[in-house]
């Protein structure tokens, strides 16, 4: 089996354990008789996402977050359908208008030289951010937001842009330091099995967290998780919805600051 995954964040699952206290969990207590939480997220405005994905969710009745690059053309095209999406509850989240990335980064050839993380300033990437923030507002009608950082890169040539924008957001995606680390798990998975993802979310479970899958292609695109994985997580989550609250990253993590006293 080809397994491919990246966590990211402030921590990983096996620093977790060593880093919670009893204590800490206790004093923390998700909704209702909830274990653990469950962000399903969905990045870069694809079109499998809408064929695949959207569906796939809308049949269960879960709500996940969809972080879109404004410049996609699929997004253009599909413009009113993405509108349906956040009409029927999805969160679209901001993903930058060009989606950039630190083109020194080794596999990073794919990145165009205009969009190279490593050549931009702070004031330019916020400037960049916040203009995505205006054209969701165009499509969704709403001011409050989240961001998911594209690549998972935060360092730009004068420093880390992310604290620049912070303001700007209710949560940042892997990147609440204010927040205990249990919030920031985040799995990128790529061509893997429903068991895998499924055990992901158990392991998070395990530590009362917030499991944060950063899904891309459905079937797909690029970065494809096949639409048999996805639905096997989906049905699970369905079958164990007493104990995993599974919805938009803004709900959750607007839950978390309230409980923090944020």
């Amino acid at each position: 089996m080809n397994i491919k995954f990246v966590i990211y964040g402030l921590v990983t699952l096996t620093v977790i354990t060593d880093v919670f206290a009893d204590e800490a969990v206790a004093v923390f207590k998700w909704p209702k008789q909830y274990k653990a939480a469950v962000s399903l997220s969905y990045d870069d405005a694809l079109n499998s996402q809408l064929i695949n994905a959207v569906p796939a969710l809308d049949k269960y009745g879960f709500k996940a977050s969809f972080y879109l690059t404004l410049s996609n053309p699929n997004l253009t095209t599909n413009i009113e359908q993405w509108r349906q999406v956040a009409t029927n509850g999805h969160e679209l989240g901001n993903h930058t208008l060009y989606h950039p990335c630190r083109k020194s980064i080794s596999g990073r050839d794919w990145v165009m030289p205009y969009h190279d993380l490593d050549t931009k300033v702070i004031s330019h990437i916020r400037q960049e951010v916040l203009l995505a923030n205006t054209l969701l507002h165009a499509i969704d009608n709403k001011n409050s937001r989240t961001f998911t950082p594209p690549c998972g890169d935060f360092n730009v040539s004068d420093g880390n842009y992310i604290n620049a924008i912070r303001d700007s957001f209710i949560a940042i995606k892997g990147y609440n330091p204010q927040y205990d680390p249990k919030f920031d798990l985040l799995l990128m998975p790529e061509n893997v099995s429903g068991e895998t993802l499924i055990a992901f979310v158990n392991e998070v479970q395990s530590q009362g967290g917030l499991a944060n899958i950063v899904f891309h292609g459905i079937e797909g695109d690029y970065l494809t998780v096949s639409d048999k994985a996805h639905n096997e997580l989906l049905q699970y989550l369905a079958e164990n919805k007493d104990r995993l609250w599974v919805d938009t990253y803004s709900t959750i993590m607007n839950y978390v600051k309230t409980e923090h006293g944020f």
